[in-house]
């Protein structure tokens, strides 16, 4: 057994991720089955003494499904409302197979908002935790009654892998369409291989991801992908998984050589860390060339010098991505300087900036206190 999965064993605190086709029937009904199937095994797990917590889609199939619509409708407002509708109807079924099972569920709707300020941030962290401390099954999904797209966390992959960073669970199961990531389209291509372990999520891994997933769902591999960065970076091991398998959520955690895991880096971020990772938006990327990808990896700031590009209209104290020259994501940062002084000192030494730039200097341009390593 690998490491990565016999991390997967021995974890005590699980985020499981349930995608909405996963939940439904391709004519887009509930899957009641499938629902309670998933929630007997989270019940059993929780009394072997893990906590577990649960991370769904499904909201707006679910109200489409009880207003009897065939598709989802394109605007915004429809989309909300059916969520609105949606989400009762979904916590109602989970609460009602909770309780069959001897457990108590607690909803929680989360927002990119709660993530951006970090006082909202910790809170969340602080009621999940209360939650979990009280012996309470949280179930999550993002708001989407109320989610514009400047506010939504974008997919409830990405909205999992955070909540794993939020609460320092020790793994992250995604419980999908598919039963994990190929070396090409399967669909398409039957001699493509399911890949058992991805240690890094190189930009030729990422370039494998498709767009979204199934009509019911927005996911696609490639949120998947971005949510394994989160988790891995995070200490948390992650797994995609076919959710439509007999007894997945068991045979998952037993280490069973199924899907494709992702292991994760050896410690947890800090809470402030994770927060600067992953709670902000990011508002552009800086390019580095080798000297200075070497010199982050020893725990260095990064300086003007080693700086030969970047995108982005961003302000000072953005968080930006800092790439490799070959495009690859290596850190994460809150940098001192806007997009207009950036053109100006790019490439520069610091001595020169008193002659360049007016207002106040900074002899760094991300401080390593203010930097996340993401590869």
């Amino acid at each position: 057994m690998s490491a990565a999965r016999e991390r997967l064993k021995e974890a005590r605190r699980i985020v499981v991720k349930v995608g909405t086709s996963t939940i439904t029937h391709a004519t887009g009904e509930l899957n009641l089955f499938r629902i309670e199937r998933l929630i007997r095994e989270v019940t059993d797990e929780i009394n072997q003494g893990k906590e577990i917590i649960l991370v769904t889609s499904g909201a707006i199939a679910a109200g489409l499904s009880r207003m009897r619509l065939a598709s989802r409708p394109s605007s915004i407002p429809e989309k909300q409302a059916l969520a609105a509708v949606g989400q009762g109807v979904l916590m109602h079924i989970y609460e009602k197979f909770f309780a069959e099972y001897g457990k108590t569920m607690g909803q929680i709707l989360l927002t990119k908002e709660n993530s951006l300020r970090h006082h909202q941030y910790i809170h969340s962290r602080n009621a999940l935790l209360a939650l979990l401390s009280m012996g309470v099954v949280p179930v999550i999904n993002e708001n989407d009654a109320v989610s514009v797209d400047e506010i939504k966390i974008g997919d409830n992959d990405t909205l999992s892998a955070i909540t794993a960073t939020l609460t320092d669970a020790d793994a992250l199961v995604i419980l999908s369409d598919i039963d994990g990531v190929y070396t090409d389209n399967p669909a398409t291509n039957p001699k493509a291989k399911l890949m058992d372990e991805i240690a890094a999520v190189t930009p030729e891994i990422e370039k494998m991801a498709g767009g979204a997933g199934t009509k019911r769902g927005t996911g696609g591999m490639r949120t998947k992908l971005e949510a394994a960065k989160i988790a891995m970076t995070s200490g948390v091991t992650m797994l995609i998984a076919a959710g439509d398998e007999e007894h997945i959520l068991r045979r998952a955690l037993s280490g069973e050589k199924i899907g494709t895991v992702f292991p994760a880096r050896e410690s947890h971020l800090r809470i402030r860390k994770s927060w600067l990772a992953f709670g902000k938006n990011i508002a552009g990327d800086i390019v580095v060339d080798a000297g200075c990808e070497n010199a982050l990896r020893n725990g260095a700031s990064i300086l003007a010098a080693g700086i030969v590009g970047f995108d982005g209209d961003f302000s000072s104290f953005a968080t930006v991505r800092v790439l490799s020259q070959t495009g690859r994501e290596i850190a994460r940062g809150t940098i001192n300087y806007g997009a207009k002084e950036l053109q100006k000192i790019i490439g520069r030494k610091t001595e020169d900036f008193a002659d360049i730039l007016q207002g106040q200097i900074h002899d760094t341009v991300i401080h390593r206190d203010n930097m996340v390593l993401m590869a």
